[in-house]
């Protein structure tokens, strides 16, 4: 997956989608470009046990001390990982209207993929964790979030073929946010190409349904 995506739904529908008790953006405005190591809102369960919406950074520290933020996960068995895949509270959903893949070949040229012209809200299935350092210049105690990746579907590969991100609808957020882990982990495959399209090619913003720039 490249490291580009959209949440252009309002606050109102994003916490209906995700069935979310309590909102801790603060009035978070649509976002249409989402890079890492930004701000973004996403969807955990607080220590009460609450689903709530709060602003977390794109990006899990480095291992071995890098400084480039690991935005992407895809080896889940991985020890890097376990340690937070196995507590269902650090397990997140991240809301999306769209994404980008680029094309392998070069030039390289953005491709958004979303799920119909009107950019119908879903989520990633993610991974949290608390995280203390120094991050967009703050020195302090961070929330970090990961992106799943998985194999591209037939849609994806031809622009990317090494991975897309695990995308989840409906009851799927149930079950990735708290399911017992060998049923969540059976989420993480390629999302059926059928219910994609690509929407936009070109710019670096996802413009809407109504810039008329769908390729």
């Amino acid at each position: 997956m490249c490291n580009l995506y959209s949440m252009t739904k309002s606050r109102e529908a994003l916490v209906a989608y995700t069935r979310a008790m309590r909102d801790r953006t603060a009035n978070q405005p649509p976002l249409p470009a989402i890079f890492p190591d930004q701000m973004a809102p996403v969807v955990g369960t607080s220590k009460e046990g609450l689903r709530e919406v709060t602003m977390m950074r794109w990006g899990f520290p480095a291992a071995g001390g890098g400084k480039r933020p690991v935005t992407n996960i895809r080896n889940l068995g991985s020890n890097y990982w376990k340690g937070w895949l196995d507590q269902p509270r650090f397990r997140c959903v991240v809301p999306a209207t769209s994404f980008v893949e680029y094309t392998d070949s070069t030039p390289k040229v953005a491709h958004w993929f979303a799920l119909g012209d009107d950019r119908p809200l879903f989520c990633f299935a993610g991974l949290w964790r608390p995280w203390t350092g120094v991050r967009g210049k703050e020195d302090g105690t961070h929330l970090l979030f990961g992106i799943l990746t998985t194999e591209p579907n037939e849609l994806t590969k031809p622009i990317h073929a090494e991975a897309m991100p695990v995308m989840l609808t409906g009851d799927e957020i149930e079950t990735w946010l708290e399911a017992p882990l060998q049923d969540a982990v059976k989420l993480a495959k390629p999302f059926p190409p059928e219910r994609m399209k690509i929407v936009l090619s070109g710019p670096r913003e996802d413009l809407g349904e109504d810039s008329g720039e769908a390729s």
